[in-house]
């Protein structure tokens, strides 16, 4: 199956929330921050969105990219004011189908690479309509099962 998006989110539509920054590194097995190590309150959507007025949030389907660190149910932070270069990770439009791939140049023609080696590169020819939506800045990968974002 090749990684598609679904359930698009405006990054504008995002209120700030400030969450507590701990200042010092956590070294694995730490049994938990003190509050005296605090930095101070921490907004999340400052790390995300750099521009929020043309970054989305998108629900990752499919498992082409799981190599890049992106499973099945990741959302992804895409910038669309970024300009997507060789070896950017992208939210494409090809043939009328959204996905998630590696754009890639080889010989001046643009290539999308899945990082999943079950599936082989695509690639894009000038008729196949390619429209590069976004590059990907960040995954947001739950380790305590599919996050609900509504």
């Amino acid at each position: 199956m090749l990684t598609s998006l679904h359930d698009f989110i405006s990054a504008s539509l995002f209120s700030t929330r400030e969450l507590p920054l701990f200042g010092c590194p956590v070294p694995a097995g730490f049994p938990s921050p003190a509050d005296d190590h605090l930095e101070g309150p921490f907004d999340l959507n400052r790390l995300l969105f750099r521009h929020p007025a043309s970054t989305f949030l998108a629900r990752v389907s499919g498992d082409s990219m799981i190599e890049a660190g992106i499973h099945p149910g990741d959302l992804v932070a895409v910038d669309r004011a970024l300009r997507a270069g060789h070896g950017s990770i992208v939210v494409a439009v090809v043939e009328g189908e959204h996905t998630i791939k590696r754009l890639q140049f080889r010989a001046g023609q643009p290539w999308l690479v899945a990082e999943n080696a079950r599936y082989a590169p695509l690639p894009v020819g000038p008729d196949a309509g390619l429209v590069v939506w976004g590059v990907v800045t960040h995954v947001i990968h739950s380790l305590a099962g599919t996050p609900t974002v509504r």
